[in-house]
């Protein structure tokens, strides 16, 4: 009798234990769906704002260029023209700067022997509007119009280069236009992913890890090792990703805003290095110096990594 008692009780316990994990179970889901569907109307409603902060830091000079977008707002660009240049650099900064906080950056590239173009997004600087991932994509189509059609660059001697979030419309210009090449430094896989790592948003932003598989120009993939804002393995993903030829330049201790400080000289002899294998291979004086660019890099010029 006592042992039918006995396992009646165990039975009774093991029955509770069963509902309470699967009660367990239940609540766990629910939370999970709720933080999912919590992240996608946030994702939805404010992506825009998450991405594109904004920043007003100059007023107009003589040296802002405005450029007209197809629905009546106005981009701001600033122009640096090197009558001896052979290539020009197409720039897209950070969604945490203009073209008031760019001004030494392109000086220095345009003292390195490169004609420099940056530009800012509506919203940012004194550009009109308001931005959004979509009039960030055609607006960059604009920007380059008005560089093959009004300042007569021809596109493949145009280098478009995005840092961070202007790895997004770099990306997307190089995917459907032609150029000599591509730098990306410091931008992630998408945006979304930069918070949640795995593709979790349906409506993801700025997909340059499926776009870059359409880049079939040189790309050259900068990234710090230490970023803990868009982490490492994004551009090691998009450089796994990106088609031959292609190099990367990963530099130690360094973080998504002090790259070009950490790296030193050696961030610009990388960027030199890449666009003069291109000037090389483009003029036939060293057919496939793009092929052998990451030999040299890695015999020459560390730290280096694939």
């Amino acid at each position: 009798m006592e042992d039918e008692k006995q396992k009646e009780l165990e039975k009774r316990c093991s029955c509770q234990k069963e509902r309470t994990g699967k009660h367990w179970l239940k609540r766990m889901a629910r939370f999970v769906a709720m933080v999912y569907l919590l992240l996608t109307i946030g994702g939805c409603l404010f992506y825009n704002q998450m991405i594109f902060p904004g920043r007003h830091s100059y007023r107009d000079d003589s040296s802002i260029v405005k450029i007209q977008t197809g629905d009546g707002d106005r981009l701001s660009a600033r122009y640096l023209h090197d009558p001896n240049a052979e290539f020009t650099i197409l720039f897209s900064h950070g969604n945490a700067e203009d073209l008031g906080d760019m001004q030494a950056f392109m000086r220095k590239l345009h003292r390195l022997g490169f004609s420099v173009l940056a530009w800012d997004y509506r919203g940012y600087g004194t550009s009109s509007g308001s931005t959004t991932v979509a009039n960030t994509c055609d607006d960059i189509e604009k920007i380059y119009d008005y560089m093959t059609n009004d300042l007569n660059v021809p596109p493949d001697k145009i280098i478009a280069m995005g840092r961070s979030v202007g790895g997004g419309p770099t990306t997307h210009l190089a995917a459907g236009k032609p150029l000599a090449g591509v730098i990306l430094e410091s931008t992630f896989v998408s945006a979304f992913r930069v918070v949640t790592r795995i593709p979790l948003i349906p409506f993801d932003k700025f997909k340059n890890i499926d776009l870059i598989e359409e880049v079939h120009c040189p790309i050259l993939i900068i990234h710090g090792r230490e970023d803990t804002i868009i982490p490492f393995w994004h551009g090691q993903k998009l450089f796994d990703a990106a088609n031959e030829p292609k190099d990367c330049y990963w530099v130690d201790g360094a973080g998504h805003n002090n790259l070009q400080w950490v790296a030193g000289p050696d961030y610009w002899d990388r960027i030199n290095l890449f666009v003069e294998a291109i000037g090389k291979e483009q003029a036939g004086h060293s057919p496939g110096a793009m092929g052998t660019i990451r030999l040299v890099n890695k015999k020459n010029m560390t730290p280096m990594s694939n």
